[in-house]
């Protein structure tokens, strides 16, 4: 079928210590068999990375059919992105944003769900999980930020750079720029793809969100508590690290801190492929991705018979 971003989306209403009340918007969807889904199965979160005109669905709206034939998925635009509210941010970013999702989770009466996080969405992600413990299952996280700590690169890298351009020249040409250090195949970094994050970077609010956003990770004051890889040792979730290995914005030195801290991590690694392994290596990080969330047990008690009990 061809999916519909309108058929699958839907707006919330949530209220946080740090930004009261605030409309979210997320996608959600699940088209497995009802008839042979056990009802325990765990549900699946993605969060998105933070360039110009990020979101949910320009992120992963190609992958959520996919997903959604194992898993219910749901998409979701963190605050300050797609069509969610923008408030300031308050504190670092990553903790900000996972309030907020906790928040939604509550809303949607989810317990525990496995999280999938790009780049900021990474971040986010294993922020969650470090102070939800309980509510998170398994973590998949892509070049994530926070995470990655940079053995050789310089920074800021590349991509980084380019994001910082197009904050202080958001022109057509400064977005192509950094969409091009996304991927390894530049014909993905189409005039159409520009336009449509162009009109979302430069929407009402994105750019001082933007701004928000990033001083919170250079801010003296917010800035140690998005130093993720300091407390890496502490992630006591099964933790899926991918990365692309021509990866530009996050590159992959830094995945290796990662994978030597966190007692329950491994690591995949996508050949010629950039920041965007759902787009630019989409079956195989999908077929990669749902074998590793599928190994997640939940525990299943039941009443013991009376031959059974003391």
């Amino acid at each position: 079928m061809t999916l519909s971003k309108d058929d699958v989306a839907h707006d919330v209403r949530i209220k946080t210590e740090a930004a009261g009340e605030i409309s979210l918007r997320y996608y959600d969807l699940d088209t497995r068999d009802s008839s042979v889904v056990e009802p325990v199965e765990t549900p699946l979160v993605m969060l998105h990375g933070g360039g110009p005109g990020a979101s949910s669905w320009s992120n992963f709206g190609s992958a959520l059919e996919g997903f959604a034939a194992d898993f219910r998925t749901i998409l979701v635009d963190q605050p300050g992105f797609g069509a969610s509210d923008k408030p300031p941010v308050v504190g670092n970013y990553y903790r900000f944003a996972g309030d907020a999702v906790i928040a939604l989770l509550d809303e949607l009466g989810l317990e525990k769900v496995h999280l999938l996080g790009n780049s900021l969405g990474g971040g986010t992600a294993m922020r969650i999980a470090l102070t939800y413990p309980d509510r998170v299952g398994r973590l998949v996280l892509m070049g994530p930020g926070g995470l990655s700590l940079n053995l050789f690169h310089a920074d800021p890298t590349e991509g980084v750079q380019r994001l910082m351009d197009f904050s202080g020249n958001p022109t057509r040409e400064a977005l192509r720029a950094f969409i091009s250090t996304m991927v390894v195949n530049q014909k993905l970094v189409t005039d159409e793809l520009v336009e449509e994050r162009f009109a979302d970077a430069t929407a009402p609010g994105a750019r001082e969100a933007m701004a928000s956003m990033g001083w919170s990770f250079y801010n003296p004051e917010t800035a140690e508590d998005g130093m993720l890889w300091r407390e890496a040792h502490q992630l006591k979730h099964h933790t899926l690290l991918t990365w692309g290995r021509e990866d530009r914005v996050n590159p992959l030195d830094g995945a290796f801190p990662a994978l030597k801290l966190i007692p329950k991590a491994q690591l995949h690694v996508f050949p010629r492929c950039g920041h965007w392994a759902q787009i630019e290596a989409a079956d195989e990080f999908r077929e990669i991705a749902v074998a590793f969330l599928k190994r997640h047990s939940v525990k299943r008690h039941r009443e013991r018979t009376p031959e059974e009990k003391p």
